[in-house]
């Protein structure tokens, strides 16, 4: 295996290993629900709660890798997830567990300044689409790995519902260990803590305008995966433990979405930012007519195949995403320019959730699919201004 090979496999491994643990509440979402009587608002705000903590940590994060390196940042990272995870389990509350949430969002801050960090310090730039696509599926193999694990014990009679967490923790150590010695020779940083300079990425036209066709893309990210389980086993009474590997299999889907896209971006001519924004505006347009599609599936087979589509197009311009974050900054502002790009894929998620959740609370699911319609061709419309910017 080549030393660039090895590197992308470790830190594919690390990022598995910390989605196991944040998605991990997503994967709960219904086990949650009934655990503490939630309403489908309620609900929402766990899901909002979670990602307001990794929201709000994301530029603190972004500043550690560029001053200290990525490799510092990631080892304690994963431990710090390992300790959320647990958190969670120990939640005795309402109150109580939107905080365990908030801390385990925070933790997973870590993730994604450092990771892509890495790619661009370790990959050539003509295999950087196809590398951080790789990469993120991590983020989809994590979830989907967490998706079977906590729903599949969930299942079985007299298993607590939070004995998944148990292994997402133990699975979050191991993985430190491995990582520790496995990752070599990180860039040491700059050496400082400084604030980042968002003013210039602001003066940077066609980043702002792929970050914000981000923020509605993500807000139907979000949303489908953390009603997807409540929407099956409530609309199409499909069992919580089916819902489950459904959720795992959206995550396949979106894992051989970021792979293909992101090789599909890498031999595109031209210029390779156009070439990964002109793919994003298609996947934004497919998601929009599945979303409109999606109330219509009432049979099981059949909405269990719209939400598969629906993660090979929603999930699967993660990776595009962020490789042309990193090609549109310079090397030594990738944590900064990450950090602004995840903050406004969350943002997304803070608003979105709760009010899917009321407009299905007062309308029904069909009225809340309707409006992820709007958001995904939102994001069509701001990806088509970045290939206009890049052309």
């Amino acid at each position: 295996m080549t030393d660039t090979r090895r590197t992308v496999a470790v830190i594919l491994a690390w990022q598995v290993a910390a989605s196991v643990c944040y998605y991990s509440v997503f994967a709960a979402t219904g086990l949650i629900q009934s655990g503490f009587s939630l309403s489908k608002f309620s609900l929402g705000l766990v899901v909002s709660t979670l990602t307001l903590g990794y929201t709000l940590f994301l530029f603190p994060m972004g500043a550690a890798v560029d001053g200290l390196g990525e490799k510092r940042v990631m080892t304690a990272g994963l431990v710090a997830l390992a300790f959320g995870v647990l958190g969670v389990t120990l939640a005795s509350s309402f109150a109580f567990l939107l905080g365990a949430v908030f801390a385990l969002g925070a933790a997973y801050a870590t993730a994604m300044p450092s990771t892509n960090r890495a790619i661009v310090e370790k990959v050539p730039n003509s295999k950087r689409n196809l590398a951080l696509g790789i990469k993120q599926v991590g983020v989809s193999a994590g979830a989907g790995a967490s998706a079977l694990v906590v729903t599949g014990l969930a299942a079985r009679a007299g298993v607590p519902w939070d004995a998944g967490f148990y292994v997402a923790a133990g699975l979050a150590f191991l993985v430190t260990a491995a990582f520790s010695q496995g990752y070599r020779d990180g860039s040491a940083g700059t050496g400082a803590l400084a604030i980042p300079d968002v003013r210039g990425l602001a003066g940077n036209r066609a980043y702002v305008l792929l970050i914000v066709g981000g923020v509605f893309l993500a807000a139907t990210l979000f949303t489908m995966t953390g009603y997807l389980v409540p929407y099956l086993t409530e609309s199409i009474s499909i069992s919580v433990g089916v819902a489950g590997l459904t959720l795992a299999l959206v995550q396949v889907m979106g894992s051989t979405g970021r792979i293909a896209f992101g090789g599909l971006a890498d031999r595109l001519p031209g210029e390779s930012v156009r070439g990964s924004a002109l793919i994003m505006v298609v996947l934004a347009l497919c998601s929009a007519a599945l979303f409109f599609v999606l109330p219509l599936a009432d049979a099981r087979l059949t909405a269990i195949a719209v939400f598969a589509l629906l993660g090979l197009s929603v999930l699967g311009f993660t990776g595009l995403y962020h490789a042309s974050v990193t090609m549109l900054v310079a090397p030594d502002e990738v944590g900064a320019a990450t950090a602004g790009a995840q903050t406004a894929l969350n943002s997304g998620a803070l608003v979105i959730p709760p009010l899917f959740g009321y407009v299905a609370d007062v309308n029904g699911y069909a009225a809340g699919w309707r409006v992820l319609v709007v958001f995904a061709l939102l994001a069509a419309l701001f990806f088509g201004g970045v290939v206009r910017q890049t052309a």
